[in-house]
């Protein structure tokens, strides 16, 4: 696409490059949002990207229409794109959101948060997922039980099999240990508090519970803390990259269901 598309300000692209005919020609927006960080990149069919990655805080309270419009100003400055990929902190079931733990609960239950910003887009096709679930789509092999564990402010886990994503399990408010979730035992929060090496223990303990849940064959850690990760880990797990929060938004919009290597941390 012609460098100089941009989203004009009511979220339509503009530009006289032609529109693609072919889906491996669509450029997707994908967005990962957080509960500290909105980021956000055009990518083409592959999950590579095509722009640099333009991030901001995330706004604080965030109710929809605060959300929606601080992505429709995030992504001014990104090329045409066709389709939109979104990555949510929170249980999303057919686009519509169930839970959102750093984002305010009560105002986003139910909310269709893929209508709003597809109608915020003047009606380009948008579809969300989880953001665990979203960079798991970069980084699973897509064969047997995979689950992707994302350690930012707060815990994330996507479960696929056989490539294909599994009805959502969302541990992060699940109870753990006493009176901890796995958002309050591993969350950033955490980590800052008890310092790394008892974090550590902790995130050892999450895996042996999340083997013990799922008999996984493969779990991939990934999200912003993963880069603290010093465990001693065996095959069937490892450490992923935080860029496939973006490029998983690629797999959502295709039936690939391969992995990408590069994003492995570990040799």
């Amino acid at each position: 696409m012609a460098a100089d598309l941009t989203p004009n300000e009511t979220g339509q692209n503009t530009g006289s490059a032609s529109q693609p005919e072919t889906a491996q020609a669509l450029n997707i927006l994908a967005i990962d949002i957080g509960g500290t960080g909105l980021k956000a990149s055009v990518i083409d069919h592959t999950g590579a990207m095509i722009a640099d990655k333009v991030r901001v805080a995330t706004p604080h309270p965030c109710p929809p229409g605060v959300l929606v419009e601080a992505i429709a100003n995030l992504v001014k400055p990104l090329p045409h794109f066709d389709r939109i990929a979104i990555g949510f902190p929170g249980a999303v079931r057919a686009n519509v959101i169930l839970t959102a733990p750093h984002l305010g609960e009560d105002v986003w239950h139910g909310v269709n948060l893929a209508a709003l910003v597809s109608h915020r887009f003047e009606g380009i096709p948008t579809k969300i997922v989880n953001d665990a679930e979203m960079q798991g789509l970069a980084v699973i092999k897509g064969e047997g039980l995979e689950v992707i564990l994302t350690l930012g402010t707060g815990c994330g886990t996507g479960i696929f099999y056989n490539g294909e994503l599994a009805p959502h399990l969302e541990l992060s408010t699940h109870p753990i240990h006493k009176k901890y979730t796995y958002d309050l035992y591993v969350g950033n929060a955490a980590l800052e508090k008890i310092g790394k090496k008892r974090w550590n223990k902790r995130v050892e303990r999450v895996i042996a519970t999340i083997r013990a849940l799922t008999h996984f064959d493969r779990l991939y850690i990934g999200g912003g803390n993963s880069k603290h990760v010093t465990l001693s880990l065996s095959t069937s797990v490892r450490l992923v990259s935080n860029e496939a929060g973006i490029d998983g938004g690629a797999r959502l919009w295709s039936d690939a269901k391969g992995r990408h290597p590069e994003y492995d941390i570990q040799a």
